[in-house]
């Protein structure tokens, strides 16, 4: 199979659909990998590391298109780069199709587009594992910008997350218990930071509380988040429903409550947002200020580390990667469940859209 990795077109996006050490098990297996031209660059990866590889060089991106079966990005098409789509052809990544204008979803399912975003990949216990160790990345990321966030000289209320003797440390609240939440909490609680966390689900409550005996969980009442981000210095909103839409769980009316200059991260932005006040940011210009509190909802957190991130992204998506590859999709998916829970769009035929798309993004 022919598979194509381009350069990433949209603005602040750094990372690539697939690393040096990826391409050499395709091309190992007999497939033939393009490479766009610079493809890798913002990630760390020179031209000459994809050819020793094996991979074959291209100088544009319409070529890479249109000699690739299977398309391996990171962000969702522009327009451009659909018009270059093949009928017929497979596109991974993530896709976010659930924020894309109606006449994006159409120009696929005119073209026979067979589309696979990562953020649908779900094992029958509802993990989704392609996109796991880039929320871990999120995590970690959270804590590490939120710090600076609080600082005076970003336009924060000064304060240091660590407390140390005779000075309290900042008060942290994480909403949505999952992956990026606790990879957030673990990181928070290592740098000594006082944390409180909501979750809906007893069960995750549970693991958190035998995991971090310092921290504090609540269960996620509209009550409860009302009342803890009266007091919070910075709350991380990471709600997330596979395939849906998150709810709003913080609203203008909590936003005003908060103590001014205090900040809040929607992670959820990516999906549509879960606070009421937020809107997606970007790495160039990542905050704004509404109802006098800092907003941090930047939708590819990870780019900002895109070697690592690249990494983390096709280590995980290589073995379903590989199946399409060697398969098709068509036995891939018969054969991988989580595979196919995650095809949004086959042959042209909506299949696994999100329930929430309204064809509002970009």
């Amino acid at each position: 199979m022919n598979l194509g990795i381009p350069k990433e077109r949209r603005p602040f996006e750094f990372r690539v659909g697939m690393t040096p050490a990826g391409v050499r098990m395709f091309t190992g297996q007999g497939h033939t990998v393009y490479v766009e031209h610079d493809a890798g660059q913002n990630a760390g990866f020179a031209d000459v590391d994809f050819e020793n590889a094996g991979a074959r060089i291209v100088y544009s991106g319409h070529e890479v298109f249109g000699r690739s079966d299977l398309l391996v990005k990171v962000a969702r098409p522009t327009y451009e780069e659909l018009e270059w789509l093949r009928p017929g052809v497979m596109i991974t990544g993530l896709l976010h199709l659930g924020s894309s204008r109606v006449d994006k979803i159409d120009l696929m399912v005119d073209k026979k587009i067979t589309a696979i975003p990562y953020e649908g990949i779900q094992t029958s216990s509802g993990e989704v594992p392609v996109r796991k160790p880039l929320s871990q990345i999120g995590g970690v990321l959270a804590a590490q910008i939120s710090g600076r966030l609080l600082q005076s000289n970003a336009g924060g209320k000064g304060i240091l997350l660590a407390g140390i003797p005779s000075v309290a440390p900042a008060e942290v609240v994480v909403i949505g218990a999952g992956v990026f939440g606790t990879a957030a909490i673990n990181t928070y609680v290592g740098l000594g930071a006082h944390v409180t966390v909501l979750d809906v689900n007893f069960d995750a409550l549970q693991r958190i509380h035998d995991r971090f005996n310092s921290v504090v969980t609540l269960l996620a009442y509209p009550y409860n988040i009302a009342r803890v981000c009266a007091f919070a210095d910075v709350v991380v909103a990471a709600v997330l429903k596979p395939n849906e839409r998150p709810p709003i769980v913080i609203t203008r009316e909590i936003v005003r409550s908060m103590k001014p200059r205090s900040v809040i991260m929607d992670i959820s932005i990516d999906e549509g947002g879960c606070v009421e006040t937020s809107r997606p940011t970007t790495h160039e210009h990542p905050t704004f200020v509404e109802e006098g509190i800092i907003h941090y909802c930047v939708p590819n957190m990870p780019s900002a580390v895109a070697r690592s991130a690249t990494h983390a992204m096709v280590n995980a998506a290589l073995p379903y990667l590989m199946e399409l590859a060697n398969k098709g999709i068509d036995q891939a998916i018969k054969d991988n469940p989580d595979l196919e829970r995650g095809v949004a769009i086959l042959h042209g035929n909506e299949l696994h859209l999100p329930k929430s798309f309204k064809g509002m993004g970009e």
